[in-house]
């Protein structure tokens, strides 16, 4: 079974919002966030947890249209 993955967002007193990816492993959380971090501008700061160096996983999806009688 697949981790619950999500993006979680916190705006600091400061008004600087951070960025954290949960349940992405390796580079995944990067290219997940990559069109946010764009939009919303200047990076002050990256830090990687131990999820960002595990190995990514696989996944594969397959859908069947149809059914069996139908032949």
């Amino acid at each position: 079974m697949a981790t619950k993955q999500s993006i979680e967002f916190t705006i600091t007193e400061d008004g600087s919002i951070e960025i954290h990816p949960v349940g992405f492993k390796g580079k995944k959380c990067t290219e997940v966030t990559k069109e946010l971090i764009e939009a919303l501008g200047i990076v002050k700061n990256t830090n990687y947890t131990s999820e960002y160096y595990q190995q990514e996983e696989e996944v594969h999806t397959s859908i069947s249209v149809g059914s069996d009688g139908d032949k």
